[in-house]
């Protein structure tokens, strides 16, 4: 019995000496919350995409309040909605450029050379796993939907070439795509860039052809054509330097022999020999 009285008596005096120590903590560690704060929240996307760099959406607004982000820094907001917070907060907008998903593949199905029909599961990395799902170019698109499985945003759909199609109002630049393709063709880029690589198979020549009707064959003239420094040849393969060269201009997909390199304004497609097939159309 005695024991039983000591046992509760310790728990008890346990008990008591936790709660005022939680009562001490509470009172000289609590950090009072930004009343702003859960309005900001309501003001953004909530898509909690990661595009601005943060965790989500309140992870945002908790960097908006002390000031450490600018509100243009959630990309997928609309402009009124980036006035509206900016002018809540008292504070400049500022000034970020939308970026997009973009893929580095021109390669459907009226272009690629099919070597072998794949069956097995429905997944672009079973298919890359597995000698490669068919396709002769080992860097091409797979077409088997993993970049659209992986988008939460219902920004991708597949076009009549089984390529992938990103819808730039749609896109947040979460990045998904980019870790779902297993051949690394997705890269988030900013609106503006608009001169894109479509291939990205290290090849030249006829051997490039031969893969793939829209291959670049490493001819070299859109390095060439482009203004000083935009555009140079590494493996076989143009690379595009927003920072080294400008500005960019459509030039350098001028003399292109197989559209391996073009000009994206808006929705990107697939080549001229497949404008009319994504629905976008030559300016």
């Amino acid at each position: 019995m005695t024991t039983t009285i000591l046992a509760t008596a310790i728990m008890a005096g346990l008990g008591i000496l936790f709660g005022l120590g939680l009562a001490v903590a509470h009172r000289y560690l609590h950090v009072e919350e930004d009343p702003r704060l859960e309005l900001l929240v309501e003001m953004l996307p909530n898509s909690n995409c990661g595009a601005c760099g943060e965790a989500g959406c309140r992870a945002f607004a908790e960097r908006l309040v002390v000031g450490a982000q600018a509100p243009s820094g959630c990309t997928v907001g609309s402009p009124e909605g980036i006035e509206q917070i900016a002018a809540f907060l008292g504070v400049d907008p500022g000034r970020q450029e939308k970026r997009v998903a973009r893929l580095h593949c021109a390669g459907g199905l009226g272009a690629a050379r099919q070597i072998a029909e794949y069956e097995g599961y429905s997944s672009c990395r079973a298919a890359h796993v597995v000698g490669g799902g068919g396709k002769g170019c080992s860097w091409g698109c797979l077409g088997l939907d993993d970049c659209l499985v992986a988008c939460d945003f219902d920004a991708i759909h597949m076009n009549d070439e089984k390529l992938p199609v990103v819808n730039i109002e749609k896109c947040t630049a979460c990045g998904d795509c980019v870790d779902a393709c297993p051949r690394d063709l997705f890269e988030i880029l900013p609106l503006s860039h608009a001169l894109l690589v479509q291939c990205k198979a290290p090849m030249e020549g006829d051997a490039a052809r031969e893969l793939c009707r829209v291959a670049c064959d490493a001819c070299g003239r859109c390095a060439q054509d482009a203004p000083e420094g935009l555009v140079r040849m590494e493996h076989n393969l143009p690379v595009v330097d927003y920072g080294a060269g400008g500005p960019a201009d459509p030039a350098a997909t001028r003399r292109c022999p197989t559209g391996a390199i073009q000009w994206v304004e808006g929705e990107q497609f697939a080549g001229p020999a497949f404008v009319e097939l994504t629905g976008v159309h030559l300016g």
